[in-house]
């Protein structure tokens, strides 16, 4: 169906079918973001023997090459709706090869040894996240386009995020147990890489549909070069003060989640002395954030998403502070404050990705329609920016104090120093809270308002 033949949703709620579709995306979103940032940098430092710091710069380098090509697709997103009145191509292309390349980030063995095994990993790594992206972009994109209203987008983006909080538990938890099925770690991450890819790349495929329903105005094609797509991104980053406010204040708590997720593995390990910690760490961190999502959602509706997300920072800010008591007491009270965090980040998921399509919906008034891609490819290289840097934190803290690397085969022989152990816990609680009161500034600069988005008549 083209896009000037598709009829008008504006005063109706969106169907089951088509939230339900769109939240099943987030098995690919919430898996890819979850496992790689838990378990990639852990699995070169004590499996394949690399040192910290150049682990970190692994992960950081194919970041900075999503960076690269997020508002590139961003802006093809924007032509192929244009062209053929669906972004479901980039979207299917995405869905169909990321799992074959995710499995392959995990096959490599310690007999490589350190140099060809980063080498391979890198490789494998940046196609995996060439995919993801083909995805992520146009599938952010799309809530603007399904539903022109503030309340419907929240209720669209709760429901995608009570699935993401139920991936995370399913990828943080269930990725480490499958990696410990076979009681080989070479075996075991090889297991976990082809059964998380195909989980992921069937959420994707899945999600794919939504593109069908999207209800959008028709414009003109812009042919233009890639200098272009990235001048329209950054044009677009300059002209809107609530993108601008929006895209700091998650950049700084990508950050934060990022730095936190990236530590938990070392934290079960070397904090609370058991790899299997982790499990329960996520589990913590999830089972109330499923809970507390439809009450972010009804605490919008109420107060604004502004302000409720303003109240989710401070309670995660406050979270990640009192972990630092782990310093000298460490013990099963961590998961209390983990918890905490989830409900928390229930609302630092949901409330984010709404007003997303506000901004998007906003700038539309002013600038016309056709450029929604333009924002999300933005969007999504500044969410992997910020979980980018979390790792290359953590690297670079664990590098700093000391951390011992290990192989698969001497893991049981190796002490970590205290330094090491003390940079671990800092990593999860000063440095995520620090981030967060700096992504409280960032949001005080956000002005839209419900009368912004829907008139002053709904």
């Amino acid at each position: 169906m083209s896009i000037a033949a598709r009829p008008e949703r504006a005063s109706t709620r969106l169907p089951a079918r088509t939230i339900a579709r769109y939240a099943v995306g987030s098995l690919g979103t919430g898996g890819f973001s979850t496992l790689p940032g838990l378990v990639l940098a852990y699995f070169l430092t004590d499996n394949l023997g690399v040192a910290a710091i150049l682990a970190g710069a692994i992960v950081t380098l194919a970041k900075i090459w999503d960076v690269i090509i997020d508002p590139v697709i961003g802006a093809w997103s924007d032509r192929s709706l244009i062209r053929t009145g669906s972004r479901k191509r980039f979207m299917l292309i995405g869905g169909f090869t990321l799992p074959v390349f995710f499995a392959l980030t995990f096959a490599v063995p310690p007999a490589f040894g350190p140099v060809a095994g980063v080498i391979c990993v890198l490789i494998a790594f940046l196609t995996t996240a060439t995919s993801f992206s083909l995805f992520q972009v146009p599938y952010i994109a799309l809530p603007a386009e399904l539903t022109p209203r503030y309340d419907e987008r929240t209720r669209l983006l709760s429901w995608r995020v009570i699935v993401l909080t139920v991936t995370i538990l399913l990828f943080g938890g269930g990725g480490p147990e499958l990696r410990r099925i076979t009681g080989d770690p070479v075996t075991g991450y090889l297991l976990m890489g082809i059964v998380a890819g195909v989980v992921i790349g069937v959420g994707m495929l899945i999600a794919a549909r939504t593109a069908d329903d999207a209800v959008v105005a028709p414009a003109a094609v812009a042919h233009v070069g890639i200098r272009a797509q990235y001048a329209a991104g950054f044009a677009a980053v300059r002209r809107s003060l609530p993108f601008r406010a929006l895209l700091g204040t998650y950049l700084l708590q990508a950050l934060a989640t990022g730095t936190m997720l990236a530590g938990a593995q070392y934290v079960a390990t070397w904090v609370m002395h058991s790899e299997s910690a982790v499990t329960l760490l996520f589990i913590a961190l999830v089972a109330p954030a499923v809970i507390a999502t439809p009450g972010w959602e009804r605490l919008s509706r109420r107060i604004g998403k502004e302000r409720a997300l303003r109240i989710a920072s401070v309670l995660y800010l406050l979270a990640a502070a009192s972990l630092l008591l782990a310093l000298w007491s460490p013990g099963s009270w961590i998961y209390v404050s983990v918890a905490f965090a989830g409900v928390a980040y229930a609302g630092m998921q949901t409330l984010p990705m709404a007003m997303l399509p506000d901004v998007i919906s906003h700038d539309e008034r002013q600038t016309g329609p056709g450029q929604a891609g333009t924002f999300t490819g933005m969007w999504t290289a500044a969410e992997t920016v910020g979980f980018a840097l979390g790792t290359t934190v953590v690297a670079v803290v664990l590098a700093l104090t000391g951390y011992v690397s290990r192989t698969a085969a001497d893991a049981s022989s190796v002490v970590q120093p205290g330094s090491a152990v003390a940079g671990i816990v800092v990593i999860f609680s000063v440095l995520p809270a620090v981030l967060m009161l700096l992504s409280l500034f960032a949001l005080n600069r956000y002005r839209l308002r419900r009368i912004d988005i829907d008139g002053p008549d709904l």
